[in-house]
Order: C-alpha cells, then sequence, then structure tokens
C-alpha cells in the first residue's frame, strides 16, 4: 500500500532505534568528499512522500535471532537497502553506500497490554495507522520491520514492512521478497516459480501467411486501435490534468493541502473463490479483484451517503500506478540472483500511471461488477497510456521540477 507522509501524531509508544552513523553525515549535508553513487530517478523523486506498508502474517511465534540473520545474509546486502540518501556539491539527491545495523530496523512497539488483550486486531491496526504520520529517519536505509509477538484473529505473529516507495516498485520488491524466500521442500533453494503468462492480445497475435489477407488486415487493424486508444486515453489525461473533475463523492478529497491520517482497512479473500470466479468467467484475476472493489465501493457509498436510487451509477476515477517492467522480468532477476549477479538487477521504480474509472452503482446480479471491470481492463490494455505518462512524468520532472510533477499527477487523485 502507498500511504502519504503527514504530520506526526505519536497516539501510539514505540520503540525508536538510534540513527546510523555514516561517512556523510547527516540528511541534507553535502557529501563532497564521499564516494557517491547513482543519482535518484525522478521516479522515484516523484514517489518521495510515499511508503509502501505490507502486513504479513506467521502460524509460529516470532524468532527474532531467526528473522534477524535472514535479514542480514539476504535483504541487507541489495544496494538501496545498504544506502542512504545525500546531497552532491550540484543539490541532486544521490544514493550513498552506509553500514547497515540491523538492530536498528526491527521495531518493536509498546503498545498498551489492556488493548491488546480486548482487541489484538484493532491494536496492531491503529498501530499501522500511525506509521502514516510518523517520519521515516532519514540517516539510514530507508526500511523498517515493526513486529507484533502476540497473537491476531489471522496470526500468532505480525510483521508490518514499513519501505519507503523511492527503494522500488511493487516488482522489483516482489522479486526481492521472493529472492529471500526458500522452499519448504528443500531450504537450500529458492521456491519455484510459476510459468511464464502468455499474451494473448491480437498484436501479439501475427497470423502466418498461409491465413489469409482477411486475418492480416485484423492484425495490422489491432495497431489502429490501439493509437485510436492512446490518443484518446492521453486527451483525457491532460483534460483531466487541466479541467476535468469527478464529481463530488464520498471518495473524494475536498482540500489536497489538508494533512490527513491514514488507516488500512483489510478483508481477507480466498484466492480459491477468485481463481473459481475468474474460470467460471473467463477472465483474470485482476479482473475479479477490479470488480470485487467495484462492489465494495458501492456498497460503502450507498450504505454512507443514504441515497436511495440505487439505479443511479455514478461514475469517478482513480489514479493507478502501473509497472512497466516486462513480465518476464520476474523469473529472470531471480535466475540473476540465484546465480550471484544481483548486482545486474535494475531495482528502483519503472512506473507509469493510468487513469481507471470506477462505476458507482447497485447490481441485482454481483457478476456485473465483474463484467464491467473485465471490460474496463480490456479496455485500458489496448492503450499505451501508461507509456506516455511514463515519460511525460520524467520530461515535466526535467523541465519544470518536482513539486510542479507531483501536483500534476497527484491532484486529480
Amino acid at each position: 500500500r502507498r500511504i502519504k507522509q503527514q504530520k506526526m501524531e505519536a497516539t501510539t509508544l514505540r520503540k525508536r532505534p538510534l540513527s546510523v552513523k555514516t561517512a556523510a553525515g547527516r540528511e541534507g549535508r553535502t557529501a563532497a568528499e564521499a564516494e557517491l553513487g547513482e543519482p535518484v530517478s525522478p521516479s522515484a523523486r516523484l514517489v518521495e512522500d510515499f511508503y509502501i506498508i505490507v502486513l504479513m502474517g506467521a502460524s509460529t511465534p516470532l524468532n527474532l535471532p531467526a528473522l534477524r540473520a535472514g535479514i542480514e545474509a539476504q535483504l541487507a546486502r541489495y544496494p538501496h537497502f545498504r544506502s542512504i540518501q545525500v546531497t552532491d556539491r550540484d543539490g541532486e539527491l544521490r544514493w550513498l553506500p552506509t553500514t547497515v545495523n540491523v538492530d536498528n530496523h526491527l521495531i518493536r512497539p509498546t503498545l498498551d497490554p489492556a488493548a491488546v488483550a480486548a482487541n489484538p486486531d484493532k491494536a496492531v491496526e491503529d498501530y499501522v495507522a500511525s506509521l502514516s504520520t510518523l517520519p521515516m529517519d532519514r540517516s539510514q536505509p530507508l526500511w523498517e520491520f515493526h513486529l507484533f509477538d502476540f497473537p491476531t484473529s489471522e496470526a500468532t505473529s505480525t510483521a508490518a514492512i514499513r519501505v519507503h516507495h523511492s527503494l522500488g516498485d511493487g516488482m522489483s520488491l516482489l522479486t526481492l521478497l521472493m529472492a529471500c524466500t526458500r522452499s519448504a521442500a528443500d531450504p537450500t533453494r529458492l521456491p519455484a516459480m510459476p510459468p511464464l503468462p502468455t499474451r494473448t492480445g491480437a498484436i501479439y497475435q501475427r497470423p502466418r501467411p498461409s491465413a489469409g489477407v482477411l486475418a492480416f488486415l485484423a492484425w495490422v487493424w489491432s495497431f489502429v486501435v490501439l493509437a485510436w486508444h492512446t490518443v484518446v486515453d492521453v486527451v483525457g489525461f491532460f483534460a483531466t490534468i487541466l479541467f476535468l473533475k469527478d464529481p463530488h463523492t464520498l471518495f473524494k478529497r475536498v482540500n489536497h493541502a489538508e494533512t490527513q491520517r491514514k488507516r488500512i482497512v483489510h478483508r481477507r479473500l480466498s484466492l480459491d473463490d477468485v481463481k473459481f470466479v475468474k474460470n467460471a468467467m473467463k477472465c483474470t484475476v485482476n479482473d475479479v479483484l477490479i470488480g470485487v472493489t467495484y462492489a465494495a465501493l458501492s456498497r460503502y457509498h450507498f450504505r454512507k451517503s443514504g441515497e436511495t436510487d440505487t439505479h443511479k451509477e455514478i461514475r469517478v476515477r482513480s489514479m493507478l500506478l502501473v509497472n512497466l517492467r516486462p513480465t518476464t522480468s520476474l523469473h529472470a532477476c531471480v535466475d540473476m540472483i540465484k546465480s550471484g549477479k544481483e548486482s545486474h538487477v535494475e531495482w528502483g521504480n519503472e512506473l507509469g500511471f493510468i487513469i481507471l474509472p470506477f462505476f458507482i452503482g447497485m447490481h441485482s446480479d454481483p457478476l456485473d461488477y465483474v463484467r464491467k471491470g473485465k471490460k474496463v481492463v480490456d479496455r485500458k490494455k489496448s492503450s499505451l497510456e501508461v507509456v506516455f505518462t511514463h515519460v511525460a512524468a520524467e520530461v515535466i520532472f526535467k523541465v519544470f521540477g518536482l513539486k510542479v510533477t507531483f501536483w500534476s499527477f497527484i491532484s486529480q487523485c
């Protein structure tokens, strides 16, 4: 999850780690004498105010020595996880390698025993919500493990992992997570990877010469459709930045400059149920999850607003971050790590944006939400909007700077 950094509202006590001393000193100090690494990329600067927070539960009690040893052996050896951000002589942010003290990144919060005994799930949820208002210590690498060694309704022990978004996007962090795990059958080996997905779009299905002229024309027409959809989406993107607004609903922020506490609320889903719907509807897991989101937002809207006209459909939009790495990158990166070539893996952020419409309405058939979600996702797949927005963000950043880029793309969220 991505949570915007805000002002501190310390509602929960916790043990704060000591700062890590480095040759370059504290954040903001010019590192002229230090051997600096690569510059912080424009994509990483664009998500400067975002964290990724992941909750992971275990069926066993917390084993702190084993966790520390695993992090030292795996996680802390990757470049951005053992670097801090410093400013060079020209005022540019760069990655500076530093020595990692893993104990400084393992945080065991001090929670109210009465609150934990009364409702451990809410105690964890309240603490994770407080992370949205607590800044990270910039004098050390920007990642933390917050450990809860008490049972909840879903796990025996829980870890809240908070990572600054500049360290990487979802695909690179997923690659890192896979590389840090081991097969249950053979702890010396990495887990088996799922088979590579096959591309089924029309533009990937070039017909053979024996298929005839009509098949070839249909293939060429798919490129025309792709170009047309891209033009429409690009025009809509600029219109959204300049003047096009969504109707005011419960989901639209009134004041973007206002700092607000963020809360992660989750609900468990059975992956078997999701796959069952996927197979029945002949769609993808993402299509099903989009449909579930449509249904959840619709029910929430009508329940909280008190509107009685359930036949009315409201169209709102969300700006969605999309990974630009090819689907083969996860397999390729894990193979590199297996062979000891983790330095060749491209970490960081490779992201674009799409404007994803959400339709708020009540349907008598729950599968209508999935059908509508599939239609929207299929339409977005037939467009290069995400590539355009990625390039546009970097151009705007280089020409106008970080603040203009950030508000251009985020003001409509």
